[in-house]
């Protein structure tokens, strides 16, 4: 992300397309948290290649949904929770909020365990040590450096997924088995239904939505020449291109990696019958005495490297929904003292969650509870971002429309199946 991804000096010039990645490209990346790579890890290992098209047909709705959120920030210059609170009940943001506070502090917890079991799985020693230097480093660069500084670092750390391409191509992959069998399994049994409702709880998460709004906020507000496309529609056409391709390379990159830590879990550990996958460094560990040392290292690097990224985005939007939820100052590009509220969340968040990363609490477990209490928030939480933005007293003449509107009405209410079946389930 680049603090003016958007507009170069001059407006006969069309910025270079690295430069239009930004806040979608960090957004998809940071789905791929070390939770995540659970979650594919063991449904692969669960269920082989037969969970694969859940990353398929996540990705235009994942792709919706984000794009909404994106458009909310950019047109508002504000945030959806404070572009909520101006439109609905307080109780029932507020409520959202805090739900969302929790949820973000179990699955920080989740992700700090996997980062310091990662790094112990690469040169020995106390998890806990190194889990506790690894959120040091990553709060003190969110809350001490500048904001155009520290973005493009968040930008970089998106390479570290491709650990997991490159764990796809050093394995045994029947890809033909596995580019032709990609079909649910049926019929469907409770287990296969539970991981299938995970994969979509785990893809569309409601701490995403926060990030990626505020975040064009941010970068609005570090441009020279930008403005709320509410005040300046002249600047709509640029920015809703660029949000466009932004969102939709990030999200593709978010599940073209999904779809390979599933292929590799599938061919190695599936095809072994190793299916008991209850954490990121779990899978890691498997993958030594069957794919060779090589690729177990890439496997764990990849999770410390996806967790200095996905911590970060973690707190930084529990942080922009709860100060904009209290209507106070919100922004990565203030120092600490003007915003003291929104990085005291973050560094709250952030302590939690190591402390309750060192409880003797079982990973899968954390996953679970974070899961159930982001299905609890993520429907009435996607209905709130849909009125929003569909409402004119709120995005004026930019209004979500057409094909878009459809796409973010169908990921609300694949969500509210995925939460229905996980209460049945």
């Amino acid at each position: 992300m680049s603090a003016h991804p958007v507009i170069a000096s001059s407006r006969s010039r069309t910025p270079s397309r690295t430069r239009r990645l930004g806040a979608g490209l960090i957004t998809g990346a940071a789905d791929d948290d070390p939770s995540g790579i659970a979650t594919y890890s063991q449904a692969g290992a669960l269920w082989g290649y037969t969970t694969l098209w859940t990353v398929v047909l996540t990705l235009p709705f994942m792709i919706g949904i984000q794009m909404i959120c994106a458009r909310v920030g950019r047109v508002t210059g504000r945030g959806l929770a404070a572009n909520m609170r101006g439109h609905l009940p307080p109780t029932f943001v507020f409520g959202l909020v805090v739900l969302l506070l929790i949820a973000n502090v179990i699955n920080l917890a989740a992700d700090i365990g996997a980062m310091g079991a990662a790094v112990s799985l690469l040169v020995g020693g106390q998890a806990w040590v190194y889990a506790s230097v690894l959120v040091a480093l990553s709060l003190g660069l969110e809350v001490f450096l500048p904001f155009g500084r520290y973005a493009p670092i968040l930008k970089w750390l998106t390479v570290s997924l491709l650990a997991y391409v490159a764990t796809a191509a050093i394995v045994d992959v029947p890809w033909k088995m596995a580019l032709t069998e990609p079909w649910p399994a049926w019929p469907w049994s409770a287990s296969y239904f539970v991981v299938v409702v995970g994969i979509f709880g785990t893809t569309i998460s409601p701490y995403l939505f926060f990030w990626q709004a505020s975040e064009e906020v941010e970068e609005e507000e570090q441009s020279l020449t930008e403005s709320p496309l509410i005040d300046a529609p002249e600047q709509a056409a640029a920015s809703f291109e660029r949000i466009r391709f932004d969102t939709v390379f990030g999200m593709t990159y978010s599940n073209f990696v999904a779809f390979f830590i599933i292929v590799t879990a599938s061919a190695v550990l599936h095809s072994h019958g190793i299916t008991d996958i209850r954490a990121p460094a779990d899978a890691a560990r498997a993958l030594e005495p069957l794919a060779g040392r090589a690729a177990s290292l890439i496997f764990a690097l990849g999770i410390v490297g996806t967790g200095l990224l996905a911590i970060p985005v973690l707190a930084g939007s529990a942080a922009y929904a709860v100060s904009e939820a209290v209507n106070v100052r919100s922004s990565l590009s203030e120092k600490p003292g003007g915003a003291k509220v929104f990085y005291r969340i973050i560094v709250g968040a952030m302590v939690l969650g190591v402390v309750v990363s060192c409880l003797p609490l079982d990973p899968l477990r954390l996953l679970f509870w974070a899961a159930v209490i982001n299905g609890v928030i993520a429907v009435p939480l996607m209905i709130a971002i849909m009125w929003t933005a569909s409402h004119p007293g709120v995005m004026g003449s930019f209004t979500v429309k057409g094909w878009l509107r459809w796409l973010g009405w169908g990921a609300t209410a694949v969500m509210g199946l995925a939460v229905l079946g996980m209460c049945v389930a």
